[in-house]
């Protein structure tokens, strides 16, 4: 068996996962992220502990997902953007506890290696796939196993530019794909078409106040027709497909992944995606040649968890 812990500002969930991917016992505690960084290191000590203690037997292996930087080598969290988490050992306690290796990931790429173990890009040895929530993270999957780059910061394609000198990102940098594809850049995008436009139906959801607005309403208003939301949907499909067909062209993948909260939107986003993905990508002057396939993940918040208990399957 494999333990899996899921790191995430306010809840720390962690379980017990088998070879196939199946969870097979799980764990949530508060992170109590206000209390400091040991706070939550003991957090993700003790959800291990509620799992193992009295189990039986040792894990083979511990992998913990954490939404940030991580130097797996040394077992080491550099930093947390949304946690107080800055050079913060994290693995040797847990390892000499339970005498198992314990790895480190990055949430995204745990996402991505948990959807291609045991959901919608299972089977796929190449395998890109983002995250649509607050902010735009990405994982890849190269023969098999995660290409984390040589210090681990690999995959981070969110801070891809695709706009010079456009939005302000929180990396830093100006035209990051993260300030457009994110739940964030969606809302931006919709709220500059909103403005040209008061008898949105956007506006009805979000009862006048712009800072109600958010992806949902953004697509429920889509959905109703809503002709501002369509123009905002339509702009924010662009801004995804950019970085889509960028990724196809440089890896070529079997299968690229969509999740996160705005995946929930699939069927709005589904053939728009997969149209400009064709009509843009490098191969389509090949006729019969393998093609990319979008796909959307089916995981959920189960994805971070599966894919960090299988960071370890390697060593074993």
């Amino acid at each position: 068996m494999y333990v899996g812990v899921d790191l995430g500002g306010s809840k720390i969930a962690a379980a017990i996962v088998n070879d196939e991917g199946e969870i097979l016992e799980r764990v949530h505690m508060p992170t109590k992220a206000d209390a400091g960084p040991e706070a939550v290191v003991d957090g993700v000590i003790k959800a291990c502990e509620a799992l193992l203690d009295g189990a039986g037997k040792p894990p083979l292996s511990i992998g913990i997902g954490v939404p940030g930087t991580v130097r797996d080598d040394i077992g080491l969290v550099v930093f947390t953007p949304n946690l107080p988490l800055l050079n913060i050992p994290m693995t040797k306690e847990l390892s000499a506890k339970y005498n198992c290796p314990v790895r480190l990931g990055n949430d995204a790429n745990c996402a991505a290696l948990g959807e291609a173990v045991a959901g919608g890009a299972k089977g796929a040895k190449s395998v890109a796939m983002i995250t649509l929530g607050t902010g735009l993270g990405g994982g890849i999957i190269i023969g098999g196993k995660l290409h984390t780059g040589l210090s681990g910061a690999g995959g981070e394609i969110g801070h891809m530019v695709i706009f010079a000198g456009g939005r302000k990102c929180g990396c830093g940098r100006l035209g990051c794909w993260e300030g457009y594809g994110a739940a964030t850049g969606l809302k931006i995008t919709a709220l500059e078409y909103m403005q040209n436009h008061p008898e949105s139906k956007m506006w009805e959801l979000c009862d006048g106040s712009a800072e109600r607005l958010d992806g949902r309403i953004v697509f429920d208003a889509y959905r109703a027709g809503d002709p501002a939301a369509k123009l905002a949907v339509g702009m924010y499909t662009e801004h995804l497909a950019i970085g889509i067909v960028n990724i196809v062209n440089i890896l070529e993948p079997e299968l690229f992944c969509v999740g996160g909260g705005l995946s929930n939107a699939w069927d709005c986003l589904e053939e728009p995606l997969n149209t400009a993905v064709e009509q843009e990508k490098f191969m389509r002057f090949s006729e019969g040649a393998p093609k990319t396939k979008l796909v959307k993940a089916v995981l959920g918040n189960d994805a971070g968890i599966i894919g960090a208990a299988m960071l370890g399957r390697e060593w074993v």
